[in-house]
């Protein structure tokens, strides 16, 4: 795909409503030629966001040289499919930086959590074990990859939530 210059300063959040730029709703539609291949490719690019949430293809004009210009109809359908696609990632991305498990200790259903901090320089993870009304029971820093599973949650609640090494 070919690179564009997405730099768009402040004022340009103006609407733009041309065949192969559309800027509108906090969202721009720039048809690009497609360098992997035949044709013309579409990217959809949030607004304050420097990297496209969708880069697809996009259809030949009549003359079978041209993209298909783009319009208000083709825009909305762009924004709903990059925003399902960002929406999608920032599940996957929570899914992978929290989790959780549920163990017995002693007569009490103990749910403990992990959620991982994701830092450039010093990630870490935070364990947190709540009681059955939500009462915080403990809570420890443990390293980034440490892997939460039912074994090792019934070892933190048996050893009295102390720190895990």
């Amino acid at each position: 795909m070919t690179h564009i210059d997405n730099t768009l300063s402040e004022s340009d959040s103006d609407p733009i409503h041309e065949p192969r730029l559309w800027r509108d709703k906090g969202w721009t539609a720039r048809v690009i030629k497609n360098e992997d291949g035949e044709g013309w490719a579409v990217e959809m690019i949030r607004e304050g966001s420097a990297e496209p949430a969708l880069v697809g293809p996009w259809t030949m004009g009549r003359n079978k040289v041209d993209p298909k210009p783009l319009d208000a109809t083709a825009h909305q359908t762009l924004v709903k499919t990059a925003s399902e696609v960002i929406r999608r990632h920032e599940q996957q991305l929570h899914a992978q930086l929290n989790k959780q498990v549920t163990v017995e200790a002693g007569s009490e259903v103990i749910t403990v959590r992990l959620a991982i901090t994701p830092d450039e320089f010093e990630p870490f993870g935070t364990l947190t074990a709540t009681g059955p009304l939500g009462d915080v029971l403990a809570t420890v820093n443990v390293r980034p990859d440490f892997r939460l599973t039912r074994e090792s949650a019934g070892r933190w609640a048996a050893e009295g939530f102390g720190k895990i090494r």
